[in-house]
């Protein structure tokens, strides 16, 4: 009797309690594309609040709503507590008391796991409550696998597997939809069906399950039919790029493909430009005694597009590598303070490189893989570059330590030494430049450092105008090129006006090449993020009063990816500049002395992620807690009642104009994005003179043009009513200008 009555209590709404489940397995079978760059505890978090908002769903009654809702909140809030990686080394504050101080830290601890948790619960559930219909299910089935199918093809993620499960779901949400139909529309016969459910299930539970087994196992061959883009590009001669978390990265075989791409560690620096993706996906754990800049390689020849190593006609001086051997040097550093950085980097990315990174330079290489093992074949020391070269035959280290001899900063010291390399030779190599470099590059690095009174002095004053004159921006807007000059820097200078690190650190080198600095362009990654530690009970202090070296295991990301410069100063080696807008190099002080950092506008992002704002209580995060609730309750709102907002919306922009006023105020908008484009109405021209003249200026675009003043004129200045089909037909020609303009 007992079982009889969870049958008949589970048997009501069991269709949207299905529906639940099955939601739940597609957004878990999509949440596979964030692999690589979501932390293991993002995925625990985000897989067990789908599974417990399911199960809540199942066992909880249909309604009231509002108490499942309510539970599947509180579930997700315990289930984040439990799996987030909770990170702090504070003392409790006195005035705030031990409950206080575990509420704040508690509530820290959960960023930002929590907004996964919440964002994941507000999908499901309003897709849950949206596909319920059949229309509604395959459109949430089909996009699933369009996702899937599309990250499967341009990320090194294996997704089919994902694919066949969405498939197999939705195969079985399809003849529950099916019989939950039959239930609505044949009572009688669901009835009968009740009598001998098995009979009814069993062969459709075996059809589907074969064909899933099948699809999980069947031999992976080469694909008879491609996706259209693929077919596309190698029609052109192309490949598809597949990208891997690198930065701007271009297919070697083309080098002069353009588009978005990743942000991470670029492998081909020959053709700069372009924009990236924020990809921050994590690479390496570095553990170090100092904050720095993890060096990779350094380039030399610029050829006015990018950056290559050194000219063939000079050679490169490799030495080996002894496991807790000094590694040679070749820079006379002997004016310098020399400060000893060691470093452990436990590299949690599969992407191979062709260097090792450290702080600049690395002066041993303590253990390589292991502690007791060590292969000298597998890593080569290149004392004039400063560079670990990785022999890329052998499989990448997950784990290794270097002790690093970074010079501190002797500014005092700097304006007292001439920039010059001892070698007449190698001083030439660092002074290159290529005859793209125009005029008025170099006009404008001289103008800048006019007031310069030593060589560093220089070197400062290109720093801070490019970091201070400049916009940092992952997508700059290349429409602003007009294809005038060639080089590379002269276009960023006097067009584009913005760009990210590889812009602003090119643009640096060439300048200071220009007025005689020897310099060479340098990639590797800023320091990443390193977890915020507290202070003295009750005092606001600065991370850097608590440490001020920055000593700490920092996550480093792909987005950390960065380019710098470095000039050559005697007596002192390669020194480091930073001149990308929003970004601070990390120098060592000189013994007894504290380093000043450059003030950074406020209002240029830290792209780097390696400062944490930090709050003296949890109010705050109580503020942005109920502002995401607030803000994913009134997303699922609208979702739901999007049509009638749509309709309203309709009303209120149409309702009250006749075909006439719409007419011209499409035209207004049009003339709105023209003058953004620079099509700009002179005061004394007409409307038709100024369409006139514009429509001579895009030829191919003239006809449309015509159309458009016409039926404005008409609608402007006519007594005839314009039909609704002649304004929708002017609208849409409007919104095809528009296209066209972008």
């Amino acid at each position: 009797m007992k079982w009889r009555s969870i049958v008949s209590y589970l048997s009501k709404h069991w269709y949207e309690r299905f529906v639940s489940i099955f939601t739940a397995v597609v957004i878990m079978s999509c949440l596979s594309i964030f692999e690589g760059y979501w932390w293991p505890e993002s995925f625990e978090i985000a897989y067990r609040t789908l599974i417990w908002a399911a199960v809540i769903d199942l066992l909880l009654p249909y309604k009231p709503r509002a108490l499942r809702w309510a539970v599947q909140w509180i579930a997700a809030v315990i289930i984040t507590f439990r799996h987030a990686r909770m990170e702090w080394e504070v003392a409790p504050p006195e005035q705030s008391g031990e409950f206080g101080w575990w509420l704040q830290q508690t509530l820290a601890g959960l960023h930002p796991f929590i907004w996964f948790a919440v964002a994941l619960l507000a999908m499901h559930i309003v897709f849950s409550a949206w596909a319920i219909t059949r229309a509604r299910m395959f459109g949430l089935i089909g996009a699933s696998i369009m996702v899937l199918t599309i990250a499967d093809s341009f990320t090194p993620i294996w997704l089919w597997d994902n694919v066949a499960v969405v498939v197999f779901t939705g195969l079985i949400w399809l003849v529950l939809n099916h019989l939950h139909k039959l239930q609505l529309t044949h009572p009688d016969s669901w009835r009968d069906l009740l009598e001998y459910p098995i009979r009814i299930l069993t062969p459709a539970i075996i059809v589907l399950s074969v064909f899933f087994i099948i699809a999980l196992n069947v031999p992976s061959v080469a694909p008879l039919l491609q996706d259209p883009y693929t077919i596309w590009k190698n029609a052109q001669g192309e490949e598809v790029q597949v990208f891997l978390g690198e930065k701007a990265i271009v297919n070697d075989n083309n080098p002069t493909s353009s588009g978005n791409a990743s942000s991470g560690y670029s492998r081909n620096d020959e053709v700069l430009g372009g924009g990236f993706d924020y990809d921050f996906s994590p690479v390496m754990m570095v553990t170090t005694s100092q904050k720095s800049y993890w060096r990779g390689e350094s380039k030399a020849f610029y050829d006015g597009k990018g950056w290559t190593r050194e000219s063939t006609s000079r050679g490169v001086m490799t030495a080996g590598v002894t496991k807790g051997a000094p590694l040679l040097e070749t820079v006379d550093r002997s004016l310098a303070e020399v400060t000893e950085v060691e470093q452990i980097v436990t590299v949690v990315r599969e992407d191979p490189f062709p260097v090792l990174f450290g702080a600049a330079p690395v002066s041993r290489v303590d253990w390589i893989g292991e502690v007791d093992a060590f292969n000298p074949s597998s890593v080569a020391w290149l004392p004039d570059l400063w560079e670990l070269r990785w022999n890329e035959s052998v499989k990448y280290p997950e784990m290794y330590a270097v002790t690093s001899s970074v010079v501190a900063l002797d500014e005092e010291g700097l304006r007292t030494a001439e920039a010059e390399l001892p070698d007449p030779a190698a001083n030439a190599l660092y002074l290159q430049l290529p005859n793209t470099v125009t005029e008025r590059t170099r006009a404008l690095a001289a103008q800048v450092t006019a007031e310069g009174a030593t060589d560093y002095d220089k070197a400062k004053l290109l720093e801070a105008y490019l970091k201070n004159t400049y916009v940092y921006n992952n997508k700059p807007d290349l429409k602003k090129l007009t294809g005038g000059s060639p080089d590379f820097v002269d276009q960023f200078l006097f067009e584009l006006m913005e760009g990210y690190c590889d812009y602003f650190s090119t643009a640096m080198a060439v300048m200071a090449r220009s007025i005689d600095l020897p310099t060479r362009w340098v990639k590797g990654f800023s320091p990443g993020l390193l977890p915020s530690i507290g202070g003295p009970p009750g005092e606001f202090v600065t991370p850097e009063e608590i440490n001020p070296t920055g000593a700490g295991t920092y996550t480093v990301r792909n987005s950390d990816a960065h380019s710098w410069v470095e000039i050559y100063f005697e007596g002192y080696g390669w020194i480091p500049f930073e001149p990308t807008a929003g970004f601070s190099f990390p120098y060592v002080a000189p013994a007894g002395e504290e380093i000043t950092l450059p003030e950074i506008d406020p209002n240029v992002p830290d792209t780097d992620g390696s400062t944490v704002e930090t709050k003296s209580s949890g109010s705050g995060v109580w503020a942005w807690a109920a502002l995401g609730v607030l803000l994913v309750s009134a997303a699922a709102g609208l979702v739901l009642a999007r049509r009638r907002i749509i309709t309203a919306w309709r009303k209120l922009r149409q309702g009250a104009h006749t075909t006439n006023d719409q007419i011209v105020m499409e035209t207004h908008r049009l003339l709105r994005m023209c003058k953004k484009h620079g099509l700009r109405r002179e005061e004394h021209e007409t409307m038709r003179e100024a369409v006139s003249r514009w429509a001579e200026v895009y030829k191919r675009l003239k006809d449309d043009f015509l159309f458009v003043l016409d039926g404005f004129e008409q609608a402007k200045y006519g007594s005839r009513v314009a039909t609704r089909e002649e304004a929708d037909r002017f609208v849409s020609k409007v919104r095809y200008l528009i296209g066209e303009l972008k």
